[in-house]
């Protein structure tokens, strides 16, 4: 277990090769302060360079929410010079959860708004429980998604559904977010972490190298042409063909047993 500054922990779990990244600031409802994001952000960048880690689950320490968005108390004490400054780390926060270069699954529950709904959408997949209340309410309080909303969720739920949700600020429960595609997975109440743990180390049992080839083929492909995105997946490819990870698959599917992965 590792701690970045107060409200960022990140546990690992060796056996499974999972990290657990949990927004530990649950007063207040795990905020975004500046503080709060400079952390995330050094802890995607240890787990970016962590080999071993093969999956990445982001959670919660609230009982009441996943991530309510920026700290509004903080940016209501802020100057216009100090707004300014600040951008760089809020940034940096969502940039990193999305440049992770390991397959990433948020675990909701309860309130998941405006900044908090921007980290999810950084991550592949969302699990949600049954509690989980989802959107992007910037334009209610005078900004716009800031955290990549107003490009990846036209990505996950196309221009025009995305348009709505955004002009309209409005919150989505958890039901209906499975059914617009805003969330993947839908789960009993309080199960969340649980079961995108389970989820992760699924994943994580699969080629370390070809897990980040296909993420990275899968994120520089988006919004490009087809045969453009074919190059893009042909050198993904040549990055895993001819490593210590093909000829160990390989190897173990022939030999059927379970591949003991060399992570090269």
């Amino acid at each position: 277990m590792t701690r970045y500054g107060e409200f960022v922990e990140v546990r690992r779990d060796t056996g499974t090769h999972v990290a657990e990244l949990v927004l530990d600031r649950p007063k207040a409802m795990n905020a975004v302060s500046t503080e709060m994001a400079a952390s995330i952000a050094a802890a995607c960048a240890a787990l970016s360079d962590d080999r071993d880690v093969r999956a990445v689950v982001l959670t919660s320490s609230s009982e009441r929410a996943f991530c309510v968005g920026a700290d509004l108390k903080e940016r209501n004490r802020f100057t216009d010079a100090e707004l300014g400054r600040q951008r760089p780390h809020a940034r940096a926060a969502y940039t990193g959860v999305l440049e992770l270069p390991v397959p990433s699954i948020a675990a909701v529950h309860g309130f998941a708004l405006g900044g908090g709904f921007e980290l999810a959408l950084s991550c592949d997949l969302i699990v949600a429980d049954a509690s989980a209340v989802v959107g992007l309410p910037e334009v209610s309080v005078g900004v716009i998604p800031g955290g990549g909303g107003t490009q990846l969720l036209p990505r996950r739920v196309g221009a025009a559904r995305a348009a709505e949700l955004i002009f309209t600020a409005r919150r989505v429960a958890a039901e209906e977010a499975r059914a617009l595609g805003l969330v993947d997975e839908l789960v009993a109440e309080g199960t969340d972490t649980a079961e995108a743990l389970a989820l992760a180390a699924r994943i994580a049992a699969n080629s370390p190298v070809g897990l980040r080839a296909a993420k990275r083929a899968l994120r520089t492909g988006w919004g490009m042409g087809l045969s453009a995105g074919l190059e893009v997946e042909d050198a993904a490819w040549r990055t895993v063909a001819f490593s210590g990870d093909r000829a160990e698959g390989v190897a173990a599917f022939n030999e059927k047993r379970t591949p003991e992965w060399p992570g090269e």
